[in-house]
This record gives structure tokens, sequence and C-alpha cells, in this order.
């Protein structure tokens, strides 16, 4: 369905990112990841998708919290890999505390990795999926970019701003054969939500199943996480022939949590 195309997503050396990029080349697409982790082992998943989906599968470790990494990231796509039709803006982090406690240098990272880098990014990418005019873009977002939670200030203010820009971005391209939409996540089991986990745990005595039933039975009617293939599933239906009025969405798939 993909045969051809050029996905970049970033954070992907894991979690929610890595399975969108299993599903992408699973589609045909050939892959650009982006992430931390051992070089060893991201150098034999690399091969190891090569050899599964016979597409070609690169990797730029590049930090998209500095403004002009989402640029370097393109540019080294387009060398490598011919062009740039698909990108997924995954890459995020996340920090607890209060308002009044909440460091500085945490509220900046926070911005740029989980809001910045997606503005940068989708700026680098449109003129090169305009001359081709075929793109889609997507953004992980959160339910915390539809509802809030305390002690979450720098990452639900991120979340709620790439809805924002994810619906302007629709707008400045809907004419363009060209789509932008958010995939808004509840709780995935993804190594970001297992430290929150670890840290209750941690933090209130009791074990990590018990911290895992409490968060989710705070939030999540489903209780049970939502599966990062489901997020990767539903980027390819976003990417394919059944995606392509669907722009300026903000997708929902949090096992009932912003129905509440």
């Amino acid at each position: 369905m993909l045969e051809g195309k050029v996905a970049v997503i970033t954070g992907s050396t894991s979690g929610i990112g890595l399975n969108i990029a299993i599903k992408l080349a699973e589609a045909g697409a050939s892959i650009m990841l982006n992430g931390f982790g051992d070089p060893v082992e991201i150098t034999q998943l690399c091969t190891s998708l090569e050899q599964t989906y016979k597409v070609q599968v690169k990797y730029f470790g590049i930090d998209l919290a500095q403004a002009t990494g989402p640029q370097t990231l393109l540019t080294y796509t387009q060398q490598t890999l011919g062009r740039i039709d698909i990108l997924v803006n995954n890459a995020g982090i996340q920090y607890v505390a209060p308002i009044e406690s909440f460091p500085a240098d945490k509220w900046e990272t926070i911005l740029a990795l989980n809001l910045s880098a997606a503005f940068y990014g989708i700026q680098a990418a449109l003129p090169l999926m305009k001359e081709q005019k075929w793109g889609r873009i997507i953004n992980i977002a959160s339910a915390h970019g539809l509802v809030a939670s305390a002690f979450k200030s720098a990452y639900v203010a991120a979340k709620h701003g790439l809805l924002g820009l994810t619906k302007t971005v629709a707008l400045e391209t809907a004419s363009e054969n060209i789509t932008c939409n958010a995939i808004c996540p509840g709780w995935v089991l993804t190594p970001l939500v297992e430290r929150q986990i670890q840290e209750r745990a941690q933090q209130q005595g009791i074990t990590y199943e018990q911290a895992s039933r409490d968060l989710l039975s705070e939030k999540q009617p489903s209780q049970r996480f939502v599966s990062p293939e489901e997020i990767g599933d539903l980027a390819v239906f976003l990417c394919g022939p059944g995606g392509n009025s669907m722009t300026g969405a903000a997708l929902s798939v949090d096992g009932g949590w912003t129905a509440q």
C-alpha cells in the first residue's frame, strides 16, 4: 500500500514510535528511525526491519530538542532515502511536579521536544510534500491534548498546543493533497509510562502491578493499556486511501478516557 513512500518517525527506537515504524514498513514504506538507545541494538533493529519487510531502513539519532534538529533530520532523510512522504512526530518526554516547583529547564525541554520539534519538522517537510503533491503528517498527541491532569503542566500544555498546530497545518494544506492529523492515545505501556508506574509504586510503597491497576482505574474505563500496535495500525490507515479526506482530526485511542 505504501510502496515507494518514505516515512520519518521521530522517537522511534522504542514504544509507540517503533511500532508505527514497524507497521509502516510492513505496508511497504522505507523508514527513517530517530531516537536514543544502544548503537549496536539500533543497528541490529535496522537490519532486522530491512530483512523482514524488504524496505530500506536508516537511523539518525539527532537531538530534536535543538531547534535545528528536525531540519537536519529531514535533510539527512532526503539525502539518504531520496524523498519524504510521511512525517510522524512522536518524540516526547514527561516530567511531573506541581506548578510552583516545576523546574524551568524541564518546562523548556518538554515544550521544545513535544511541541516545537513537531513545528520545525513540519515546516521542513511541507515544501517537499507540496512539490510531490502528496504528504501525510501524523502528530502523536495524547489524551492530555484534550483534557488535563494535575502536576503535568508542561506536558499538557505541549500536547494541547500540538492539537492546535495539527488543525492549523490541516487548514493550510487542505487543497494540497496533504493531510495532518493527531492521534491521542490514553495509557500505553511504553517506557515513559512504565517509569511513571515505577515511581508511583516506590512513592506509595505498593507493587508495580497495583500501581498499574491504580493508574488505569483513575482514567481509563477499559481497564487495559492501549497496545502500541493499535497506534501503528491507525497510522497506517491515515496514510492509506481510507484517510484521504481525514485532516485536522484529533483521534482518541484511550479506552474511553476522554468520553467521561
